[in-house]
């Protein structure tokens, strides 16, 4: 398949129109040259709703379009708990986590974990970030929209990777999260719309130009793919373990991923202040609540119209297909919008780590100064450059490591929620014994980071052990489940360690005595209203 003449048209002048806006948005003013609060935190001034559509746009991607749309397929609506549980996080975040961030003017996740607990910590966690960003989301990324681009455009996928990687690149190279954060409104409202037309023309197709009968026609021809908590007999209860995506380890990932993730958190952060950073992360729940409908309908729907699929992560590029010229065009554009946004969100967050957790830092330490984000050790300009080169080193690993590390799974958005878990138990644990209990100390967190990963080994790979009785085996084979046993170990190894080892006065400069936790009338309603709304989702497909 390839693109008509006026899909082309569609998807280049998108290309050029985002490419413009962005370094429209993020040019120097008044002769001034970029320093690395304005290229990193986009000048700490986002407004709330570029906080929100940034927020989307940096999570929304191929790894989400394309792959949770082929777990769709695969699965059916339980896999939209990552979604809808990811808007109780959020409130959870901006309640809680921002007012400690913002009170402490944090700029970076690694940078809040040596003011809370010493260097070493914050060095270790650097490195695992850039390692996760680089070998497993950048890679994710732009293997799933090349996917998406060859089977919709015919471009051969080697070149659409590189493509899709390059134009992300560019695209912020020169703003840094400025260009990303104020044209990801654009990409959002581009991502949202089109979305929407591919469900509304993925149900019509089924129910023969009748959007209700559609949907009706569907849910009777899949009904097992209408379930939000799986019965332990289903053959995918081993991704989505029943109650676990309720009160189980999805928490445990959701809190890690929109609360201590850098490339996600790094856009609250910039906020002009708290208000504005809370307005942001509501509006972002609330888009996280229709996003199912965008992502995992259309996946569902591919079940009824395209059953034989070799791929589960065909199903969407295979329903925009169904799309006439024009419009597949303006879809397909919605789709390179948020991989670009996405890949651009990453690519920005290692540089920021790299540059301002590890280069400044080795700066600081040779010339027996401190800092907290390399204003007083480097010149701001070579900031700035060092970003700039890592960016362009990030996307080049990875699209020479795609395709052998992500091209070989057969629903890539499961791989890479199953190879995160073996960290983020620990990262959890770390960041909220940071937050709120003060006896916590460096060789906790330590203990914590390396429990979480050599006991999520240990569990992937050992069990079932014959040693093990038959319920314990079962219950420790969904990888959901091993996040939450691991958290709970590595919690408590973490606080016998802190309690065994002496505290060391003046190293934990976090303050919280007078930190505000009291929320406005207007998220406070909005909160109660996102509660009800999942209420009501998980009461009717249950």
């Amino acid at each position: 398949m390839s693109l008509s003449r006026i899909d082309a048209f569609v998807v280049i002048a998108y290309a050029i129109g985002i490419f413009a806006l962005a370094q429209f948005v993020s040019r120097d003013r008044d002769g001034r040259q970029k320093d690395s609060a304005d290229y990193f935190l986009a000048s700490k001034d986002l407004p709330w709703w570029a906080i929100g559509a940034s927020l989307i746009a940096a999570n929304i991607s191929a790894e989400q379009i394309v792959g949770m749309s082929g777990s769709g397929y695969a699965i059916g609506l339980a896999i939209a708990s990552y979604e809808w549980m990811a808007a109780a996080t959020l409130l959870i975040v901006g309640k809680f986590f921002l007012p400690i961030f913002l009170r402490n003017q944090i700029y970076t996740m690694p940078q809040f974990l040596e003011r809370r607990y010493g260097a070493v910590i914050r060095t270790l966690m650097a490195y695992f970030w850039l390692a996760l960003y680089v070998f497993v989301n950048l890679t994710s990324i732009i293997w799933l929209g090349s996917i998406a681009v060859n089977k919709v455009a015919g471009i051969d996928q080697d070149v659409a990777l590189v493509l899709l990687g390059a134009f992300a690149l560019l695209y912020q190279l020169r703003g840094g999260l400025k260009a990303v954060a104020l044209t990801d409104i654009v990409q959002v409202t581009l991502l949202v719309l089109g979305g929407l037309v591919v469900a509304y023309l993925t149900l019509t197709r089924i129910g023969g130009g009748d959007l209700g009968a559609g949907w009706h026609k569907l849910v009777a021809a899949a009904p097992e793919h209408f379930h939000m908590i799986l019965a332990k007999g289903d053959p995918h209860y081993v991704d989505l373990p029943g109650l676990s995506v309720l009160i189980g380890g999805l928490w445990i990932a959701n809190i890690s991923y929109w609360g201590f993730n850098q490339y996600i958190i790094q856009r609250a952060l910039a906020a002009k202040n708290l208000d504005e950073a809370q307005r942001g992360v509501m509006f972002a729940a609330f888009l996280k609540l229709l996003l199912p409908l965008i992502i995992v309908l259309p996946g569902i729907a591919a079940v009824v119209l395209a059953p034989n699929l070799a791929k589960p992560d065909e199903a969407y590029p295979t329903m925009l297909r169904l799309l006439p010229p024009g419009l597949l065009g303006l879809v397909f554009a919605a789709l390179v919008a948020a991989i670009v946004a996405s890949t651009a969100s990453k690519i920005n967050s290692i540089a920021t780590i790299f540059t301002l957790d590890i280069y400044a830092k080795r700066g600081a330490k040779r010339t027996g100064t401190e800092d907290d984000g390399g204003d007083t050790v480097a010149d701001e300009r070579r900031l700035v450059l060092v970003g700039r080169v890592v960016a362009v080193v990030a996307i080049v690993i990875a699209m020479l490591t795609a395709r052998p590390l992500v091209g070989s799974s057969e629903q890539a958005f499961q791989f890479i929620q199953e190879f995160t878990g073996f960290f983020t138990p620990g990262i959890t644990v770390i960041f909220l014994l940071g937050l709120f209990w003060k006896r916590a100390n460096e060789a906790g967190a330590i203990v914590a980071a390396l429990t979480s990963v050599i006991l999520s080994t240990i569990m992937k790979y050992a069990l079932p052990s014959p040693a093990l009785p038959g319920g314990v085996n079962d219950y420790l084979t969904p990888f959901m489940n091993r996040m939450g046993v691991v958290f709970l170990l590595s919690l408590a190894l973490a606080i016998v360690v802190s309690l065994a080892t002496p505290s060391q006065p003046g190293r934990d400069t976090i303050e919280t005595a007078d930190v505000r936790y009291a929320t406005g009338t207007g998220f406070n309603v909005g909160a109660l209203a996102v509660v009800l709304i999942l209420v009501a989702f998980y009461a009717t497909w249950w």
